[in-house]
């Protein structure tokens, strides 16, 4: 073999063994990836509610929570006395239907820590008539309906106190009970019932005490049909509740947050005409 032939032997040789390493030594084709990035994880939060107006309200800030993650499931109970059981019970994460006075009454009552987290909105007490226009017109022994449950009870006398119609035993306050009237001087035959078969009973009392939350339902509007009605400064605020231990709760906090936003203020007054009031 001659030079030449020798090296381009040689050439020919190296060349193949670089080929060879550069084969064995290539890198590794990019792993798949195992673990992409999570999105963040939906939180639920169950709430209960009566359908209006706070389920309503509850149901215009769910797209904006939805957008912070939380999926908003707004349970509706047409038997608000079961709504404070429920959350209790975690069958609920927050429930929207009561006032304060009532929830301190329940709390006492049952045992539970339930606590307000936000105010929202005051249903205004009113009293209502099929057949009379003005308060001043009430005969005598004209028959009233009044809500049979504690706070809502005492607070029906304590409008009706207001009106003129009866006096209360001094100091009493939202305990009153028809057994608390010390004055009744067109001997009003008060029938304490359900606060929910309220608007049903207008066909067959001569007027009625009853919350705003059934009197829309009915077809009542406060500022339009009651005949004497409580002041828009209220203090029985319509809050969103839930037990003690979740009272720092991020998720349930936001729900707070999203419940009084300005757009939330102008839904109620958009929405209710002076039916259903602002709190905050």
């Amino acid at each position: 073999m001659n030079y030449f032939q020798r090296r381009i032997t040689f050439v020919a040789t190296a060349v193949i063994l670089l080929l060879t390493l550069s084969a064995c030594s290539a890198p590794a084709a990019p792993e798949a990836n195992d673990n992409p990035p999570q999105q963040a994880e939906t939180i639920t939060l169950r709430v209960g509610a009566t359908a209006i107006p706070h389920a309503e309200i509850l149901n215009f800030i769910k797209p904006e929570l939805a957008k912070e993650g939380i999926n908003l499931d707004v349970q509706e109970f047409s038997d608000w006395t079961q709504l404070n059981p429920a959350l209790a019970g975690k069958e609920l994460d927050a429930n929207y239907f009561q006032h304060v006075p009532y929830l301190d009454t329940y709390n006492q009552g049952a045992g539970t820590n339930l606590v307000p987290i936000a105010k929202v909105h005051i249903e205004p007490l009113g009293i209502y008539s099929r057949t009379i226009k003005n308060i001043s017109d009430i005969p005598e022994k004209a028959v009233v309906a009044i809500p049979n449950d504690a706070t809502n009870g005492g607070r029906a006398l304590l409008l009706l106190q207001k009106a003129g119609l009866i006096t209360l035993k001094e100091g009493v306050g939202l305990d009153a009970t028809p057994l608390d009237i010390t004055a009744n001087p067109k001997k009003l035959d008060i029938k304490e019932l359900e606060a929910a078969s309220l608007p049903r009973t207008l066909d067959e009392v001569d007027f009625a005490v009853i919350n705003t939350n059934y009197a829309l339902p009915a077809g009542l509007n406060p500022k339009a049909d009651a005949i004497f009605i409580e002041d828009k400064d209220s203090p029985y605020a319509n809050v969103l509740v839930v037990r003690a231990e979740d009272k720092d709760n991020e998720a349930l906090n936001k729900l707070a947050r999203a419940l009084n936003t300005e757009a939330v203020k102008k839904f109620i007054d958009e929405k209710y005409d002076g039916a259903v009031v602002p709190a905050f």
